[in-house]
């Protein structure tokens, strides 16, 4: 789709990426599950159901350092009105590098036509979210059947 250059420093050593962004569904296992345990995510423990669960995606947009996958954006949409962003992560060697606004600019970009982009937040992530023209719901809370802990 389109490059990114990014310096950064790290112990006096300036380092050039070339980060890639790319619109797929299609992953191996390992590097899910490494990109998700990365985060801590427990979803990384079932790598089998993530690669199906990535084909499944109306929408999958992923960042990639070279060979090595450094964050993702995964989106449900029903086709017209309302899409939801249902994972974002980024793994931590590459955040504060601008990815993660990267992916949400991209999916705002393909959504824009739609009435509602929705994401449910963990509170520590949510002034993130924020920052991308996300507001919070004064009358709305998240609600969950699950087996997964994180």
């Amino acid at each position: 789709m389109d490059c990114l250059f990014t310096l950064f420093c790290s112990f006096n050593k300036l380092y050039v990426m070339s980060v890639s962004y790319k619109d797929m569904k299609e992953f191996d296992q390992e590097t899910l599950q490494g990109l998700f345990l990365s985060v801590d995510w427990s979803s990384g423990h079932y790598p089998d159901r993530l690669v199906v669960a990535m084909r499944h995606f109306s929408t999958v947009f992923s960042a990639w350092d070279g060979e090595e996958l450094a964050g993702m954006i995964c989106v449900m949409d029903d086709g017209s009105m309302n899409a939801y962003v249902h994972y974002l992560l980024v793994n931590p060697k590459f955040q504060g590098l601008e990815i993660g606004r990267k992916l949400v600019d991209m999916v705002k970009e393909k959504y824009a036509d739609y009435l509602r982009i929705a994401v449910i937040a963990y509170n520590e992530e949510a002034h993130f979210y924020e920052h991308c023209g996300f507001k919070k719901a004064d009358d709305a809370c998240p609600m969950f059947i699950t087996s997964l802990w994180t």
